[in-house]
């Protein structure tokens, strides 16, 4: 599966932004989609995941309340609502696609298969 991920932008603390990531190729009726993060000098970090049929989600601790997954199925469409945004949100989101997952594994960079390029959101303070 191919991803495109779009969306990124700077805004202010406290602000919101809405990232997309559309998926094209392989049928993903049975994936899960996840946004990862990598900030300046810091290693990639999970950020949230949904399988795309049902309603499991998984969230960092750090995005919980503030952060939502979803999706659309009808645009093979992920989302990623950033809501009370911080300046520690800064950094590269990245969207990943992959199958057959638990939900132990769904925060794991390694469980996987497909990247997107990255949209690059700045959160000034």
């Amino acid at each position: 599966v191919q991803l495109q991920a779009s969306g990124g932008g700077l805004v202010q603390a406290g602000g919101s932004l809405r990232l997309s990531c559309a998926a094209s190729g392989r049928t993903f009726s049975n994936g899960v989609m996840g946004w990862f993060r990598q900030a300046p000098g810091k290693e990639r970090e999970f950020v949230a995941a949904r399988r795309w049929s049902g309603g499991t989600t998984s969230y960092a601790d750090s995005v919980k309340g503030r952060f939502t997954i979803s999706r659309d199925n009808a645009k093979n469409t992920a989302y990623l609502q950033m809501n009370s945004l911080k300046p520690e949100d800064t950094a590269v989101y990245y969207c990943a696609a992959g199958y057959n997952m638990i939900l132990s594994t769904m925060q794991l960079i390694r469980a996987y298969d497909s990247w997107g390029q990255g949209t690059l959101v700045t959160v000034s303070s």
